[in-house]
């Protein structure tokens, strides 16, 4: 394990540590420092003017070797967290703010010139505005009054602060983005390739706003197809060190709730100035290909252009054109189909691993409140564009994998996907093996061919959800590195996020970065490691408030349900009891062993992810199929109970309604 990096000592007999700073519901502090076996422990006496969450340097005993490592926190960092929810106590000649949280947080003060309106006991949306030497207080400012009756609204807001992002833009960011120019200069065309008379069009979901990708194709003399893969320049707006890049790395990523998007990027950007919408003269960074009809890539060129999107199609607009095999632009929507099926193909012949995890998402209301299920399927439209991104991916990251200064590879953020952990794939081929299916183990390739052969043959079976959630389970996660080892999932060698800057950081960096390859002017990014792991934390951030959202819609909807029975598919089992997705909209929720405990007593038996009872050896096994009674929705936690319902009859369920939608381009 790597050594804790030690600051500058602090005095003869103390050292500096840097760490995250967690503090308990209980108000016990523990600085997280990374490559330290144990965390030291803070008193809440000593967190100085630290928050939950904040990097702070750690004072601590540096000859103390025995017991509990104690310390005070000399430094905060970074603060994890400037924006806060909560209630406004205020008389006439002051003002308070209790932030609404269960990680203790002090009171802030506020001026009487920061209400911005705001009176007592409102809800209210505060700023950190600073933590003086000698204030006991930290100061803020209202930076909105949150109506009492949007609790949809606060609750997502809460989501959105409690995963470490801002809700807004500050003023100097909106204002650099104000400043920029959309006007198309004849210096910087002279830089650029020319593709505004090709044919090009854009293909999204229905309700997108900010269009990152578009596709070029023509035919040449030589009897190949030129397909072009266009990627909103977003560097081009978005320079090193200014205001908004610090902003856009600070969030690293955009972040997708059922009623909103919090942006990475002002609007002025993402729906404007970068978005290649149709009939507008647009910037972008582009791969291109001359690819012939049977697929095989002749050659390839990376690099600036400038386009002009002719349509703009929506998936189910595509879909339509290749199930009908008519429509506007057919033809040249029909090739691209084609191609993408042999790119497909190829991958899975390459040892690509066949996952298509299904997500669900829920139709609102004007008032956000959900009233359907809606299930997103992947089409053919969803995977051709899928594919030219992967290609794109790809492409870029083989070109900077064989960049070398003195013989060492350039730093640059890869996005890697290790093997699977033998630990886990262990359990998991013998609980595929209950339900029939048998699954090798001896070497990478079987692997990858058990998986395929598995996720082909479960379709459409009562298993299917709990094998390919399980089968997710046992796979590394995807992140960002230096260290290019490959991405296992996909089956490449080399690969990296390119066609997303408008949503990702690591887009931006990786745009920078190949500008300054193709100019032959590297610039050696010492951060660039820190800046990996920031944009990886980031993702995992993003994806928990995505799931904290959906969860409190699935509650939301269920909440008019309560007392009525469905069918469901136990997916998970813990010592406490198990969960159970409903068949019919997908919402999970908890059986506890205590509601359990009148027909027996049950046990958990991990290697069969199963609770068995103790008399009746009833068992409970992740994907089983059970009937529940909805008994309680708590919004405030974001928690469904559910009761086993021990009968085997059908009873006649509210029905709920359902629709299939398109899915929106993927993580990967």
């Amino acid at each position: 394990m790597r050594k804790a990096k030690k600051e500058s000592s602090h005095s003869a007999h103390t050292t500096l540590l840097k760490g995250t700073l967690d503090i308990s519901k209980s108000g016990m502090g523990f600085v997280i420092v990374e490559g330290n076996d144990k965390d030291v422990m803070v008193k809440p006496n000593d967190f100085g003017r630290a928050f939950h969450g904040d990097t702070v340097r750690v004072e601590v005993d540096k000859h103390r070797t025995a017991g509990r490592i104690q310390g005070k926190v000399a430094e905060v960092v970074e603060r994890k967290q400037k924006d806060f929810l909560g209630v406004l106590n205020a008389n006439k000649n002051i003002a308070f703010f209790v932030a609404d949280t269960d990680k203790p947080v002090p009171d802030f003060f506020i001026p009487p010139e920061k209400l911005n309106g705001a009176t007592d006991k409102d809800r209210v949306l505060v700023r950190f505005v600073k933590w003086n030497k000698n204030d006991k207080k930290p100061e803020g400012e209202v930076v909105s009054v949150i109506k009492g009756e949007n609790l949809n609204d606060f609750a997502m807001k809460e989501i959105i602060l409690d995963a470490g992002f801002p809700l807004n833009f500050e003023e100097a960011v909106l204002k650099e983005a104000e400043g920029l120019s959309e006007k198309i200069t004849r210096e910087e065309l002279k830089k650029r390739k020319d593709y505004r008379d090709i044919l090009t069009f854009t293909i999204d979901p229905v309700d997108a706003k900010d269009f990152d990708d578009a596709i070029s194709i023509r035919n040449l003399d030589n009897g190949y197809y030129e397909i072009g893969v266009h990627i909103a320049d977003v560097s081009h707006f978005v320079k090193p060190g200014s205001i908004l890049d610090k902003a856009a790395y600070e969030r690293a990523t955009s972040v997708y709730l059922p009623d909103r998007v919090n942006p990475m990027l002002p609007e002025k950007i993402s729906n404007e100035l970068c978005s290649l919408r149709p009939h507008e003269d647009k910037y972008t960074f582009s791969c291109i290909y001359q690819i012939t009809n049977r697929g095989e890539i002749k050659n390839k060129w990376i690099g600036r252009t400038i386009i002009h999107s002719n349509h703009r199609f929506s998936y189910d607009e595509v879909q339509e054109i290749i199930e009908n095999k008519d429509g506007l632009h057919a033809n040249a929507i029909l090739l691209l189909n084609e191609l993408a099926m042999q790119f497909r193909r190829e991958r899975f012949r390459n040892g690509a691993i066949n996952f298509s995890s299904q997500e669900v998402r829920f139709q609102l209301d004007e008032d956000a409140k959900p009233i359907a299920v809606v299930v997103k399927e992947s089409k053919e439209a969803h995977k051709l564009i899928e594919e030219f991104m992967l290609l794109a991916n790809r492409t870029v990251a083989e070109y900077v994998s064989k960049i070398k200064i003195n013989k060492e590879p350039i730093p640059f953020p890869y996005r890697i996907h290790d093997t699977p952990d033998d630990e886990k794939l262990k359990p998991f081929a013998a609980f595929a093996r209950k339900f029939g299916y048998v699954f090798d183990i001896k070497d990478e390739a079987a692997v990858v061919n058990s998986f395929n052969k598995l996720l082909m043959d479960v379709q459409g079976k009562p298993e299917q959800h709990v094998l390919e959630q399980l089968g997710i389970r046992t796979m590394a996660k995807a992140v960002y590195t230096m260290e290019n080892i490959g991405h296992y999932g996909l089956g490449f060698e080399h690969y990296c996020h390119f066609t997303s800057p408008i949503r990702r950081y690591p887009d931006v960096l990786v745009h920078r970065i190949l500008q300054e390859c193709l100019d032959k002017n590297i610039i050696i990014d010492k951060k660039m490691d820190e800046k990996c792991r920031h944009c990886s934390d980031k993702e995992r951030k993003a994806m928990e408030a995505e799931r904290a959202g959906n969860k409190y819609k699935q509650v939301e909807f269920l909440q008019s349900y309560l007392g009525e029975e469905f069918d469901g598919i136990i997916s998970g089992v813990a010592s406490f009891g198990f969960f159970v997705e409903t068949v019919k909209h997908k919402c999970e929720g908890l059986v506890t062993v205590r509601d359990l405990s009148e027909y027996d007593d049950f046990k958990l038996d991990e290697a069969d992810y199963a609770l068995v009872g103790l008399r009746t050896k009833k068992k409970f096994r992740m994907g089983d199929a059970v009937k529940i009674k909805v008994v309680a929705a708590n919004l405030g936690k974001r928690q469904l109970d559910y009761e086993w319902v021990n009968s085997t009859s059908v009873s006649s369920n509210k029905s709920l309604p359902i629709k299939g939608k398109a899915k929106s381009k993927g993580k990967r």
